[in-house]
């Protein structure tokens, strides 16, 4: 159980860090696929900065969770994961429905239940 925790915490780190990555380098085609476009170089900055920093440290967190058995790092990752899928939806009451709307709650809710799966199992060290 534990190694299967392992190896689907890691793929999901990579998936983040990947979308992480993405933003960085090519913030307008990745904001597309996400529905966001930049208005501008302050937009543009606003993409690399706020969503390469949210996927690289959810990815981060989730990777040294795994790698090092490290139960307070895979609640960062928890924590991050849980906020984007609560926002997503208040989005949902708000805003209402939209094509593809559940894939990534899907992915975000998986994460969580990952994290806090392996967090028990790993225990709650650094």
């Amino acid at each position: 159980m534990t190694l299967f925790l392992r190896a689907a915490l890691l793929l999901l780190a990579l998936l983040y860090l990947a979308i992480g990555t993405g933003f960085l380098i090519a913030p307008e085609q990745l904001g597309e696929t996400f529905g966001v476009a930049a208005a501008g170089a302050k937009g543009l900055a606003s993409m690399r900065a706020d969503f390469t920093g949210f996927f690289w440290l959810l990815g981060g967190a989730l990777g040294w969770g795994a790698l090092r058995q490290s139960g307070g790092a895979l609640l960062v990752g928890a924590f991050l994961a849980a906020t984007a899928l609560a926002g997503r939806g208040l989005s949902l009451l708000l805003d209402g429905n939209y094509d593809g709307a559940l894939q990534p709650m899907v992915v975000e809710a998986l994460t969580v239940l990952l994290a806090l799966a392996g967090m028990r199992a790993f225990g709650r060290k650094a």
